[in-house]
């Protein structure tokens, strides 16, 4: 058996959404979930130990503000991508997401948008799935990250 190549940690407090993205990332060879936390602190400290290359990130932790989540995980792992994921269909939220140099994935979309975002993430590539398509985004970051000023946005 081939050895994944992209190491995802998977940060979610609602249990049924982990099991739907561990069941859903196994389905591809190229994808190895290293980790799943339901908190930001364990999220900040199992990022830091496991060093991922992406993390899937629900915008609505206990113990944290994601956006200091995410702060917090950038400094411990540098290199790792963030995909944000919330049922939230305002585009001011995914516009944020994207401001923090981070992917946005509404989770109603994860069963088509989940691969090509991870995919997307990793080519450093910006990421907004389909249900938001249709509007605008800014072209640049303020997170420090490099930013390749382009979304990847599906109809």
């Amino acid at each position: 058996m081939e050895k994944s190549t992209i190491r995802v940690l998977i940060v979610d407090n609602y249990e049924p959404w982990r099991r739907f993205i561990l069941s859903s990332v196994q389905n591809w060879a190229e994808l190895q979930v290293v980790g799943e936390v339901s908190d930001g602190w364990e999220a900040v400290w199992k990022s830091r130990q496991l060093q991922p290359d992406i993390i899937l990130l629900d915008i609505g932790l206990p113990t944290m503000n994601v956006i200091e989540a995410a702060r917090q995980i950038r400094q411990q792992s540098p290199n790792a991508k963030t995909l944000f994921c919330s049922e939230n269909l305002s585009p001011e939220v995914a516009e944020a997401a994207l401001r923090a140099g981070a992917g946005y994935l509404v989770k109603s979309d994860a069963g088509s948008d989940l691969l090509p975002a991870v995919f997307a993430i990793i080519g450093g590539k910006r990421f907004v799935s389909r249900t938001l398509a249709g509007h605008a985004f800014a072209e640049t970051s303020d997170s420090g990250l490099r930013d390749q000023g382009h979304v990847v946005q599906f109809s």
